[in-house]
């Protein structure tokens, strides 16, 4: 396959590891640069002395978004020519990382599914596995599903890729880290409520943030690589603004633990206006803290039709 101009469908084969994107020192730069696209008020990550009160370390806590946003564009050498990202499941953050470490993703295709023609175009499933180390060990790991166009004919694969439910979930519990969290905010919501973000947002810098991670889907340069009018914003986008989102409503947020599923039901555009809905669906308490798995769902709004839904992410965080 050529480095620059692929992989395609027919170029891939179960087992296949792609080639390595460079890996990336987070600096106190894309933590800022995070916080700006997102607005993710995230308080160990925006007060480095509520970080060192919690966790008695001098150094300053990386936006565990923007950890995981690194993650998926360090495996995009598999997707430069997605069609779209279809779901993750399973992602597990088996640990914090602080501003000042290097970190790179390693992936591997563990099945592939040809999918049903669309006109002249053939095209298949791609089912990655996705491991993410830094310079002082093992960060996340976890599964996503691609679609991606095959050159010439499909190649005739047919696994079993799954949907984002139908793999079991990680031990979440086991990667809590030992931080004192009773300097942060109480959980506000109590478990089966559901709460609306009155404040809504829009996507802006889309490409910038393509960029900085350096996510290789040409979908989300070009206007001329999709079959949209305009450029597909990165899912991973939406993902991140759900989550600044949450940290409103959850105010006492330490970090994200990981994602036990997360669907894209719909494109998104730079420019689009969204709004989240978030459900407590369980809360356990664990040292100063209590686990939350959450659902949120993530809309477009526009002025003159009902909001459709673009995003369906249940996850689990690690909250006062």
């Amino acid at each position: 396959m050529h480095r620059l101009n692929g992989p395609y469908y027919d170029d891939l084969a179960p087992g296949t590891e792609l080639p390595k994107l460079p890996a990336v020192t987070i600096t106190d730069a894309e933590n800022v640069a995070y916080r700006s696209i997102t607005g993710d008020e995230n308080r160990l990550t925006a007060d480095r002395s509520a970080y060192a009160a919690a966790s008695g370390s001098n150094g300053a806590l990386a936006n565990p978004g923007l950890v995981l946003q690194l993650s998926i564009g360090l495996s995009t050498s598999a997707t430069r020519h997605a069609i779209a990202n279809l779901f993750y499941r399973g992602v597990l953050v088996q640990r914090p990382v602080e501003v000042g470490e290097t970190v790179q993703s390693t992936t591997t295709v563990l099945g592939m599914a040809d999918s049903r023609p669309k006109g002249d175009l053939n095209r298949g499933k791609v089912l990655l596995g996705i491991d993410t180390i830094g310079s002082n060990g093992p960060i996340a790991s976890y599964q996503r599903c691609a679609l991606l166009p095959a050159r010439g004919e499909a190649p005739g694969f047919s696994d079993d890729v799954g949907s984002a439910t139908s793999a079991p979930d990680p031990d979440y519990s086991s990667v809590i880290p030992e931080w004192d969290l009773s300097a942060l905010p109480d959980l506000p919501v109590a478990a089966g409520e559901t709460v609306e973000d009155p404040m809504e947002d829009h996507i802006d810098l889309a490409a910038a943030f393509a960029r900085m991670t350096f996510n290789q889907a040409m979908v989300h340069r070009s206007e001329f690589a999709t079959t949209y009018p305009t450029r597909l914003v990165y899912g991973g986008h939406v993902i991140a603004l759900a989550q600044a989102s949450a940290t409103r409503v959850f105010p006492g947020m330490a970090t994200v633990l990981g994602w036990k599923r997360c669907n894209h039901t719909a494109p998104a555009f730079e420019g689009d206006t969204l709004s989240f809905t978030h459900t407590l669906k369980s809360s356990d308490f664990v040292g100063t803290g209590q686990m939350l798995t959450i659902e949120t769902l993530g809309f477009r709004r526009t002025a003159d039709a009902e909001p459709e839904q673009l995003l369906d992410w249940e996850y689990v965080a690690l909250h006062r």
